[in-house]
């Protein structure tokens, strides 16, 4: 999975995991994509109507179609292949899922999913290009890529459709809608991905969030102590070899108290992942 190409199918090298650390992750040889017990994919919709390779230890799924309104198309069927996996690697779960994200609130007036009512941590909602509309925007992408897009097609593949059951990587890059321009924009922005946060505690699914730390600066900025996202774990990504990949699992995460969990480096056209511990 490469930032603002998820397109591309994605390795982990979680042999770290069971040697015990990133400072020896030099040593993997799951640097190639292939059935090995270590692995695992990354796949969404460009994937669809192509041949996957065999199941690794994991798959992260993507629930939607390249818009935070948009289903994959082929959902089911990728849902019935990750659950193939392994799941050989250590605080990996087999199936995993991710979300696209974003804030159409300065176009509002061109899209007719802005929320105009709701109660929020930040006020009501009424329609405005505010923190509470952003935050209630947020909730209602979450909750319809869980209700309308993943339940339906885990019930097909005959899979707990429970999110309680997977881990939810929220896909958080700038070539999706975002405001933009000052920090109050960001902070709507950050109060989007609370609302999504929000939707996914309530059904007890574990949250995570995925970006650069410059992307994530753009989009979202700093995260205040009393934000829900403080603590989540971190996927990052960036790097360009394993070496870079062992530096991020080194390097602070997104948001404050979290920890970097996954990091992703790009050799040549295929995008691995790192298990940091």
């Amino acid at each position: 999975m490469r930032l603002a190409s998820r397109g591309v199918v994605s390795v982990l090298a979680a042999a770290v995991v069971a040697l015990g650390g990133p400072g020896t992750a030099a040593a993997a040889p799951e640097e190639t994509a292939g059935p090995l017990s270590t692995v695992g994919y990354d796949v969404s919709h460009p994937q669809c109507g192509t041949e996957l390779p065999p199941p690794g230890a994991f798959a992260v799924v993507g629930v939607n179609g390249g818009l935070a309104t948009r289903t994959n198309p082929c959902l089911s069927e990728q849902l019935g292949w990750a659950a193939r996996s392994t799941g050989t690697v250590p605080g990996q779960p087999r199936v995993q899922l991710y979300l696209n994200t974003a804030n159409p609130g300065e176009l509002r007036g061109q899209v007719t999913t802005w929320p105009s009512s709701g109660s929020t941590p930040y006020g009501r909602c009424d329609g405005a290009n505010s923190m509470a509309c952003s935050w209630q925007y947020g909730w209602e992408r979450a909750r319809t890529s869980v209700e309308s897009f993943f339940r339906p097609a885990a019930r097909a593949a005959r899979l707990d459709s429970q999110p309680a059951r997977y881990t939810w990587w929220l896909d958080v890059e700038t070539m999706n809608t975002w405001q933009g321009g000052s920090a109050d924009a960001r902070a709507r922005n950050r109060a989007t991905l609370e609302g999504m946060t929000e939707y996914l505690d309530e059904q007890d699914g574990r949250v995570g969030v995925y970006s650069t730390g410059y992307q994530w600066g753009r989009i979202v900025g700093d995260v205040p102590a009393e934000s829900p996202l403080v603590g989540l774990p971190s996927w990052l990504a960036g790097a360009t070899d394993l070496g870079g990949a062992v530096a991020a699992c080194r390097t602070a995460a997104l948001v404050p108290a979290g920890r970097v969990e996954l990091a992703q480096y790009v050799p040549d056209d295929l995008d691995l992942d790192l298990a940091c511990r």
